[in-house]
């Protein structure tokens, strides 16, 4: 219960953060981000990121130079105190980064201070070494539940991708904590989409297109994930891994003026990807701007990456398969006599992405579910998805392995 109060509160003050950041540097009010953006001027759209940017390489550049910060999972399985100071400025120079336009995920920010309170709020405790390990990775998980107000998918990462366990005290810890982190966070967070889903009867059609998507996101999520670890291989000065010099200041300004300039043509790039969501949800979307928000938005965030910052992926890879998923939807309607509905296949090929990038077909399906709130029935077409690219991912993977050990 500890655990998840503490989580919740993570939750509650990146969201407020965020928010603030994000008013702050497109001068709105009301809305969401996409309006902001869509509504500020030019050279503000422009320039927004590139002083986020800068701040928060700034702030990354003299928290670094103290030392390497530890990620979630390290700090998770390392049994010697963590920094907890330094985790907790982390994170929130990550949402200072992510609030001000950078093509980055603000989830890892909650998590990471979820961990660094939950450590914080238990070092008195007489815990066994696996004992703690289960509820810092529980508050990591409850510190993404807080913030997307998904409390089964929290709970699910928790165990799924943090501790890969189903151990039934740490179901029940994982269970527990996530619930009450949403609780906690719900004031800020709560927020329940209002969208015209398809009728139940369509679902036949949308699981065969489900089938037909697997192999794409299975493209789609390798792809993204070779992106992504050449940028942080070669992350750091002149690609040499380290992330302490002072030219991590200019580097990660650049990359949020170009982040900026793209927001020109196309404003739902900035930010974590939750615009491009938003609006392939709101079936807004252009065949010629979803197949160029497809190309752009991991190529920015492997910008952002390669400059030296720091962030989530699970929200960027989100919308890069929810982008993937549009552009198949807009295809088959435009040049077929069929009509099929591209909120659901945009968030059924996100789900297969998920699956591939996290490695877990189960978790993504049920958070892809859980963060749209369609009906219930859709979760089927979810689970088709992501189960169907992670097991022909599987099965490419041990075509290979046979192969190379014949050779």
């Amino acid at each position: 219960m500890a655990i998840g109060l503490l989580a919740g509160l993570a939750g509650l003050a990146t969201t407020v953060l965020l928010d603030f950041t994000e008013h702050l540097t497109y001068h709105y009010s009301f809305g969401s981000l996409l309006d902001g953006v869509t509504g500020s001027s030019p050279i503000r759209r422009a320039v927004g990121p590139m002083v986020g940017g800068a701040l928060a390489g700034f702030g990354w550049w003299l928290l670094r130079r103290r030392g390497a910060v530890p990620t979630v999972s390290e700090a998770i399985t390392r049994p010697r105190p963590i920094p907890r100071m330094a985790m907790a400025i982390d994170s929130m120079l990550q949402v200072l980064l992510v609030g001000s336009g950078a093509s980055l995920g603000r989830e890892n920010a909650p998590r990471e201070l979820a961990v660094a309170l939950g450590d914080f709020g238990t070092e008195r405790w007489a815990l066994t070494a696996r004992d703690r390990e289960i509820l810092l990775g529980c508050a990591a998980g409850a510190g993404l539940a807080a913030v997307y107000s998904v409390p089964i998918g929290g709970a699910l990462f928790a165990l799924r991708v943090v501790l890969r366990t189903w151990n039934l005290r740490a179901v029940g810890t994982a269970l527990v904590t996530s619930s009450l982190a949403v609780a906690v966070a719900a004031p800020v967070t709560h927020d329940r989409r209002e969208l015209a889903w398809p009728d139940p009867q369509l679902s036949y059609s949308l699981t065969a297109v489900a089938l037909v998507l697997a192999p794409l996101a299975l493209g789609v999520g390798v792809a993204f994930n070779r992106i992504v670890a050449r940028a942080r291989s070669h992350a750091g000065v002149f690609g040499s891994g380290s992330h302490d010099s002072w030219l991590i200041i200019p580097a990660i300004a650049a990359a949020g003026l170009l982040v900026g300039i793209c927001a020109h043509w196309f404003p739902e790039l900035p930010g974590n990807g939750s615009s491009i969501l938003t609006i392939s949800l709101d079936s807004s979307l252009t065949l010629a701007s979803a197949a160029a928000l497809l190309l752009l938005k991991p190529l920015l965030t492997a910008a952002f990456l390669r400059a030296g910052a720091m962030g989530g992926l699970l929200t960027p890879a989100l919308a890069t398969g929810a982008a993937m998923g549009a552009v198949v939807a807009l295809s088959i309607n435009s040049f077929t006599e069929l009509h099929l509905d591209v909120a659901s296949v945009s968030l059924a090929c996100a789900a297969g992405v998920l699956a591939i990038t996290q490695g877990t077909p189960l978790w993504a399906a049920i958070f892809v579910w859980e963060l749209a709130q369609p009906p219930v029935w859709l979760l089927i077409v979810f689970a088709v998805s992501s189960i169907g690219a992670h097991g022909l991912h599987r099965i490419v993977m041990r075509t290979r392995t046979d192969q190379k050990t014949t050779v």
